[in-house]
């Protein structure tokens, strides 16, 4: 099991952050996001996401800046194929790879929202952007490869791709996607498939068919989910949140953030306003899986929520279906960082979920493996 936590480069809040360019009550400076990733890497998370979108300031300047504040953790860096040259993204990522000493992952973002592609010149349609996606992810990957490499496809025409140097090691490819078009590049091109928090019945569905396009392109595949965690020494205390965290919504600010969920492409979003259907009643849509961030916060919209047991519990199920990496987040991150990594990391690794790992020190000191 890999447990990852999530860097808001939106800004931060002890509320369910929303959308737009105002949010958050903590700015996301470079000071505060330090903060949270010396935290992740001195409790034990492997990395952070890294997110990618108008309103989040900019994926690699931000990691690039905080390899010097951390020793251990990886940066999960997400961006978009299609805004840039597959070869200039392989030119960054083997730079990022060398600086960071290899601590860099990829996760890439087809992106489902017309409107915000639009904003960045992309007018292709939902299914033409997974296609170029393949494309991206083949020439990255033949850029990598160490021999100049040439591509023909419908998005690229690209002679002589290559990289002062390879990748060491060549970073795992996260990639996401409910739609049967973005199924069908994870199959032929990731190494992490990833889906947002759905209830297990449907995350193992996920997995089946994934897995199974996969296996046709004589592929192996791993799984990955994504989730808000609320985890406290007693349940009582975590669904507390919940409540607190209902009650500064407005009735008018689902409405509107629901309004706009509607008009987006992707599936995966589709899926998510499934599960309340705009609704505050009946959001724990399965055993301590709450879909009340996604009333209001667009993309991962589900949290696990309950006792450190329970977490860890809800945690093992999901892996016994096939998932092998856990992003977290919590509002705020900084301080829920430490409510989930201190009460759920010993429960896991009592299980032998997690390996016995050493810790860091505030400055930097190797210290000793916890027993």
């Amino acid at each position: 099991m890999h447990v990852h936590w999530f860097l808001p480069t939106t800004g931060d809040s002890r509320e369910i952050v929303g959308f737009g360019p105002t949010v958050g009550h903590r700015a996301p400076g470079i000071d505060y996001l330090a903060q949270i990733a010396r935290a992740s890497d001195q409790l034990g998370f492997e990395a952070v996401l890294t997110p990618t979108g108008t309103w989040c300031e900019d994926s690699w300047l931000t990691t690039a800046a905080l390899t010097r504040d951390t020793t251990r953790l990886k940066f999960l860096v997400a961006f978009r194929p299609g805004l840039v040259s597959p070869t200039l993204a392989a030119q960054q990522a083997s730079t990022f790879q060398r600086i960071s000493h290899g601590r860099l992952l990829i996760n890439i973002v087809t992106g489902g929202d017309a409107v915000e592609q639009r904003r960045f010149g992309d007018w292709l349609d939902h299914d033409r952007r997974y296609d170029r996606t393949g494309e991206f992810i083949s020439v990255l990957r033949g850029a990598w490869s160490g021999e100049p490499f040439d591509f023909h496809g419908e998005h690229y025409d690209i002679a002589g791709a290559t990289t002062v140097a390879p990748p060491d090691p060549v970073p795992d490819i996260f990639f996401g996607g409910a739609s049967p078009a973005a199924q069908r590049v994870a199959a032929r091109h990731a190494d992490v498939y990833l889906t947002w928090g759905e209830p297990p019945g449907q995350v193992e569905e996920r997995i089946d068919t994934v897995r199974a396009l996969a296996e046709g392109c004589g592929r192996q595949i791993t799984f990955g989910i994504r989730l808000h965690v609320i985890s406290r020494d007693r349940a009582e205390d975590a669904w507390a949140v919940t409540e607190r965290m209902l009650e500064a919504i407005s009735d008018d600010t689902v409405a509107l953030a629901q309004s706009q969920f509607s008009s987006a492409e992707s599936v995966g979003q589709q899926r998510m306003a499934a599960l309340h259907g705009g609704s505050r009643h009946d959001l724990v849509v399965a055993p301590n899986l709450w879909a009340g961030f996604g009333l209001v916060r667009s993309g991962a919209g589900t949290a696990l929520v309950g006792s450190h047991e329970e977490v860890a519990e809800r945690m093992a199920e999901y892996h016994q279906l096939g998932i092998d990496h856990f992003i977290m987040s919590g509002q705020p991150h900084l301080e829920e960082a430490y409510w989930f990594a201190e009460g759920v990391f010993p429960l896991l690794r009592r299980h032998g979920l997690l390996p016995e790992t050493e810790t860091i020190g505030q400055g930097g000191t190797l210290l000793a493996t916890p027993s």
